[in-house]
């Protein structure tokens, strides 16, 4: 208790210091004090900007302190308990009431699924966004471009500068084609660089069938490379294959062509020629000619899917013997009835939906016949069975014989319309009708082209899009266009699943095993190259290919698919303008979408222009294809494209000579010895580029590339390029520069000036044994001469440096006055190279004669002769520190300093 007594005096005495009498003593409980203090809270008064804010609400007819009440009431523990009490015995309020809490959390809970999923949605497409982006910003950087997956194996090596200056300057911008970067280094495995370079052997050939203007099967011979190179053999080679088949049907090119127009007179299948398509293809939409081309894209895309399932129906009979039945008779409608045998009988019956006529799928056997293109013989089939059919569907083999004999699968209105009668009677509503029945119906009269589906006859990608195209009338609004306007909504996930039915807006289309090589379409490049089929089939030719580009292992094909069209005249390329460094696909000003086909060619080439700059302009001389419009009287954003396309092709042709970097004497040519010059291989090509004659090659090539190797400060290379190019004057320009520059670099720029000295010494003989010895050619023997100089005194040649100074005659060095006073009066005329560089000429002019006077002085020679020889250096030394005063305006201070302070030591 003392303890306790201490401890209450001490809590006393801690504000015993502070003297307030008039405050009494408090003597209450915690619980006493805490309501002392909520009575005290509660009856402050209202602050002034509270009172205010009250005082306009009110005007608003706002009780705020009821308002205020409730909340400060507010008991959020019956917040979700009912507004009216439930009794104990009120089962169904009861009910209801758990109802409306389950309503309400599961709305919630989705609210917050939702959100969350946004969120998540949204950082997986910016993260997959950024990664796209991040990858085409490192490829244009020249970090890596995947062409292949890679094996070590051939490796190209490029120059790693991506982030160095631009090598084409001002005048010769690289936009839209990536031309900004260096060349990059990638692996290929052996069999992808073998399939390369069966591709480059085929471009020869097409380059050189466009120099003799004859017509080349391009299309054909890229089916042959993909499908008999090593590559070639996998699924993904054949599927290539058949896409290009398509391609072959739409533009008609003939396999193998005649050898000579007269035979392709008599043969009646003459070649098609470079181009042939461009003009309609890039015409008005609306025109006729552009109708006529979408005609024959859908007439050539239906005819290869019913040649390829054709083939497949081979292979399925074929492959089940036992359930084909195939017996002895070898026609085309037996077999089709063998292959109905395989699929839809089983188990001693048919497939319940097909409707049997004389126990036969009469309607299947018609349909397969007409999905394999065998129009003929479907009709031959209906017409020996036409009693029965007729019993049936009276108007249906007269409509089959006017669409089998017309030229573009129509029927006349009246057969039409007794079509679309019997059509909406008896099939459209009725139940258990043979889709194969209805499917002839909707084909034949072309009705209701907006159902784009029948089951069962629709299940597969292949006939999905067949059936569209027998559906197709250009006439009636429902063309190749709109197609390929549904075909992009349904989009390329839609075509990648597992589905029984064909499209929908909730299902998706399985692929056939039968022309895509695979069973299921599992791999991304498959998908991707079936997609890129699909949008072929549709002529979305640009995005046919941007789609195979996207996927690594189909960049080799789509670039030879995009030469295919451009070939033919297929492709649409956008102005220069419009292009970027980066995207492939382009929204032209006409509203058209383009293809960036030289950023495509720029890239590929990129991995060997290096190593093999012959195969590489062969592909750049593909650029020039969608150049033929310059001279024609189409739109001028027609000719502003071939205009920069044709200046594309001249840029990358100039680029791949620039990444040789010297190893060019095969593609452009060289200097013999003599002075005379061999060709390249490139001169041979002048009409693929435009050129007209060997000047305006030399000025527009060489010259172009020459510039760009300078503005590199590649100037070794770009004065090789100036030479052969015959720009003499340019030639010494860049010689008398290029030493000046060297003089002023410590060592005067080692190997690189030794290398750079050795050409100028070869090109002034060759220009002195062709007699066109120039003023300025003798200014730069007077650098070659002081740079050679240079080199002796490092060497420790110091007789040899002060010869070859006297021998450059840029310092009278024998010490007269007038001839000192002419040599500066002469310095105004010279080369800037010389001038600029006077300075360190004299410093070494000094520096050699300070040498020379050190081993004077110590040499073992008489008195005599090292006094004599010491005089001439002193008027040597003189000599040059006069001419230095005489051009002090134009010599540092600190020079100016060591040369008095040489000579002065070389005087005594």
């Amino acid at each position: 208790m003392a303890d306790l007594s201490s401890l209450l005096t001490s809590s006393r005495q801690l504000t015993a210091h502070i003297p307030r009498p008039d405050l009494p003593t408090i003597n209450l409980g915690l619980d006493q004090i805490e309501q002392q203090s909520r009575r005290l809270v509660s009856g402050q008064t209202t602050a002034p900007d509270q009172a205010k804010a009250s005082y306009l609400l009110a005007q608003a007819q706002i009780d705020t302190s009821a308002l205020g009440s409730q909340v400060a009431n507010l008991n959020t523990n019956q917040t979700f308990a009912p507004l009216q009490p439930i009794n104990d015995t009120d089962i169904a309020g009861f009910v209801r009431h758990a109802h409306e809490q389950s309503l309400i959390a599961s709305i919630e809970e989705g609210r917050r699924e939702t959100e969350a999923e946004f969120y998540r949605v949204l950082e997986e497409r910016s993260r997959r966004d950024w990664e796209n982006r991040k990858k085409k910003i490192f490829e244009e950087l020249g970090v890596k471009v995947d062409i292949a997956p890679a094996i070590p194996s051939t490796e190209y090596a490029g120059v790693a500068n991506a982030f160095g200056k631009s090598r084409l300057g001002v005048s010769t911008s690289g936009r839209g084609l990536g031309l900004n970067n260096s060349v990059t280094q990638t692996k290929q495995s052996m069999p992808m660089h073998q399939k390369m370079m069966a591709y480059d052997r085929v471009l020869s050939h097409l380059n050189n069938a466009r120099l003799a203007q004859t017509a080349f099967p391009l299309i054909f011979q890229f089916k042959t490379v993909a499908s008999e190179t090593p590559q070639g053999t996998s699924a993904l080679g054949q599927q290539f294959a058949e896409t290009l088949e398509i391609l072959l049907e739409i533009t008609g090119e003939q396999p193998q062509l005649p050898h000579s127009h007269a035979q392709a007179h008599l043969l009646n299948n003459s070649p098609v020629l470079e181009r042939s398509f461009a003009k309609p293809y890039l015409a008005d939409p609306q025109s006729t000619l552009a109708v006529e081309l979408r005609e024959k894209i859908v007439n050539g895309a239906r005819t290869a899917l019913e040649k390829q399932y054709w083939q497949y129906l081979e292979q399925t009979v074929h492959s089940k013997p036992m359930d084909a039945a195939l017996g002895g008779d070898p026609g085309l409608a037996n077999k089709v009835r063998a292959y109905l045998s395989v699929r839809f009988y089983k188990g001693g019956r048919w497939e319940d939906r097909l409707e049997l006529i004389a126990a036969k799928p009469l309607w299947a056997q018609i349909f397969y016949l007409i999905r394999t293109g065998n129009l003929r013989e479907a009709l031959e089939v209906a017409l020996n069975s036409e009693r029965q059919l007729n019993d049936r569907e009276p108007h249906f083999i007269p409509a089959l014989r006017a669409w089998v004999e017309s030229t573009d699968r129509s029927i006349p209105r009246t057969s039409r319309e007794r079509l679309f009668s019997a059509y909406n009677a008896r099939i459209a509503f009725g139940p258990n009708v043979d889709p194969f029945k209805q499917a002839l119906f909707k084909i034949i009269g072309r009705i209701e082209p907006h159902k784009k589906t029948v089951p069962l006859v629709t299940s597969t990608t292949e006939d999905w899009i067949w059936f569209q195209l027998a559906m197709v009338d250009e006439q009636e609004g429902n063309g190749l266009k709109e197609l390929g306007e549904l075909l992009e909504s349904y989009g390329e996930k839609h075509f990648t699943g597992p589905s029984t039915e064909g499209p929908s807006p909730s299902a998706s289309i399985s692929m056939s095993p039968s022309l895509l090589g695979m069973a299921t379409g599992s791999s991304t490049a498959t998908k991707k190259l079936n997609w890129a089929r699909l949008l072929l089939v549709c002529g979305l030719f640009e995005k046919s290919v941007a789609a195979m580009y996207e996927h690594p292992e189909l960049q080799v094909e789509a670039i030879h698919l995009a030469i295919s069209l451009a070939y033919y005249g297929l492709l649409r390329v956008p102005a220069r303008q419009e292009m970027t460094d980066v995207d492939v696909l382009i929204q032209s000003a006409k509203g058209a979408t383009s293809l960036n086909f030289a950023l495509l060619i720029n890239r590929y080439i990129r991995q060997f222009q290096k190593t093999d700059p012959k195969e590489a302009v062969q592909y750049a001389f593909c650029v020039g294809l969608t150049a033929d419009r310059i001279t024609s009287t189409t739109s001028e954003y027609d000719t502003t494209v071939s205009r920069d396309q044709l200046e594309l092709t001249r840029e990358i042709v100039r680029r791949v000579i620039v990444n040789c970097q010297g190893k060019w004497e095969e593609l452009i040519g060289g200097m013999r010895e003599d002075g005379t010059r061999f060709i390249g291989v490139l001169e041979h090509y002048l009409p693929l580029l435009q050129l007209n004659s060997t000047a305006e090659y030399y000025d527009v090539i060489l010259k172009g590339a020459a510039t760009m190797c300078e503005e590199d400060r590649r100037i070794t290379d770009a004065i090789k390029l100036y030479n052969l190019a015959g720009a003499r004057d340019t030639v010494i320009s860049c010689l008398a520069r290029a030493l000046g520059e060297l003089l002023s670099e410590p060592g005067g720029g080692g190997a690189e000036g030794q290398e750079l000295e050795n050409i100028a010494q070869q090109v002034i003989r060759m220009y002195e044994l062709r007699g066109e010895r120039t003023k300025d050619s003798q200014e730069v023997v007077k650098l070659i001469r002081a740079r050679s100089a240079m080199d002796r005194y490092a060497q420790g040649d110091m007789e040899g440096a002060l010869e070859a100074i006297e021998a450059s005659d840029i310092i009278p060095l024998d010490g007269d006055l007038r001839s000192l006073n002419r040599r500066v009066d002469q310095f105004k005329y010279m080369d800037p190279a010389i001038t600029r560089n006077l300075g360190e000429i004299l410093m070494l002019t000094m520096n050699i004669i300070v040498g020379l006077h050190g081993r004077t002085k110590t040499a073992n020679i008489s008195e005599i002769d090292r006094q004599s020889r010491l005089a001439r250096l002193r008027q040597k030394a003189k000599a040059v520190s006069t001419l230095a005063g005489l051009q002090r305006m134009s010599i540092s201070s600190d020079i100016l300093g060591q040369l008095n302070r040489l000579e002065v030591k070389v005087a005594h």
